[in-house]
C-alpha cells in the first residue's frame, strides 16, 4: 500500500467519458484509483497479457495493482512508471488536431458518416501534423488491443503522441485500458448480469459501434500487426498474482470468463 497526499493529485485532459478517476504522481510513479468498478484490475491484466504478444515492452505502459491510501480512504487501483523524460510530453489527438486545424477532432469524426473514412481521416491528419509515417500501423495495433480486451472508451482524449514542444513527435506507448473487460460495474455492466450478454452489449465509441467491424477496417487499411501467445494457464497465473482481498472472487471469475471468450472469438490473432 502507498500513501498519497493532496500535493500528489494530478488532473489532465485525458478524461474518461464516464468521469474522472483520481490520479496522482509521486516519485516518477503514476497512480490511478478505481472509479466505476475494477479499472485497476483491467489495466493490470491487459498490460500483463500484452507481454505475451509480439509488441516490444516500450510500446505499452505496464500497470501493477496497488492499494492507495488517500486521506481517510483506501482505494484499489494501479501504479505505472512515468514514461516521459528528457522534456518530452504527451499530447492527445484531440488537442493536437485542435491546435493545428482549429476545430475538434471528435466533432470532425462524428460529422464523417463512413466508418472507413473516419479512421482514414484521423490517421492522415495526424500524419500530416506530426510527420510520423507509422500512425496507420499504430492505430491498427491500438484497435486490435481494444477489440480483444473490449475497451469501450477509446476516444480522442486517450489517443496520443509524444512531442518535445519544438516540432518533433514520437509515437506514444499504448495506455489507458481501464475501460476494458467490462470493468464498469457501477453503471453499465453490473456483476449480477449475464457476462455473455454483456460481452454482446459492449461497444466501442469512436469510429463505429462494433469491435469486429472496427478491427476489420483497421486491418484492411493498415494490415495485421499484433499476434498473441497467451494461454488459459497464463491468464490463470496473472489472476492468481493479484494481491489477496483486492477484488472479489466474482470479479476475478468474470474477468477470466471474458478473456477465455475473447480468445475463442479472435483465435486468428493467436500464434
Amino acid at each position: 500500500m502507498v500513501e498519497l497526499f493532496e500535493s500528489d493529485i494530478r488532473s489532465n485532459e485525458r478524461r474518461s467519458s464516464k468521469g474522472n478517476q483520481l490520479k496522482w504522481e509521486s516519485n516518477k510513479q503514476w497512480y490511478k484509483a478505481d472509479y466505476t468498478g475494477y479499472e485497476g484490475l483491467a489495466e493490470y491484466v491487459v498490460s500483463a497479457l500484452l507481454k505475451h504478444s509480439n509488441l516490444r515492452e516500450d510500446e505499452y505502459v505496464i500497470y501493477l495493482p496497488e492499494q492507495i491510501k488517500y486521506g481517510s480512504q483506501i482505494y484499489n487501483g494501479v501504479r505505472s512508471e512515468d514514461f516521459l523524460n528528457n522534456d518530452w510530453q504527451i499530447i492527445t489527438a484531440e488537442r493536437c488536431y485542435k491546435s493545428f486545424f482549429g476545430e475538434s477532432l471528435n466533432t470532425v469524426i462524428y460529422r464523417t458518416k463512413s466508418h472507413i473514412e473516419r479512421l482514414k481521416r484521423i490517421v492522415e491528419d495526424l500524419e500530416r501534423i506530426t510527420g510520423l509515417e507509422e500512425i496507420g500501423v499504430y492505430m491498427s495495433k491500438l484497435l486490435t488491443i481494444d477489440a480483444l480486451f473490449l475497451n469501450e472508451d477509446r476516444h480522442t482524449h486517450n489517443i496520443a503522441v509524444l512531442t518535445d514542444g519544438m516540432g518533433a513527435y514520437r509515437l506514444c506507448p499504448f495506455f489507458d485500458q481501464g475501460a476494458s473487460l467490462l470493468a464498469d460495474t457501477t453503471m453499465d455492466y453490473p456483476l449480477v448480469d449475464d457476462v455473455y450478454q454483456l460481452i454482446d452489449k459492449v461497444k466501442p465509441k469512436t469510429f463505429c459501434q462494433d469491435f469486429t467491424e472496427q478491427l476489420d477496417i483497421a486491418e484492411k487499411l493498415y494490415g495485421e500487426h499484433i499476434h498473441f501467445s497467451f494461454t488459459h494457464q497464463d491468464i490463470d497465473t496473472i489472476l492468481d498474482n493479484i494481491p489477496e482481498g483486492m477484488y472479489s472472487d466474482a470479479i476475478i471469475d468474470r474477468v477470466r470468463t471474458i478473456l477465455y471468450e475473447q480468445m475463442r472469438k479472435y483465435r486468428y490473432l493467436f500464434t
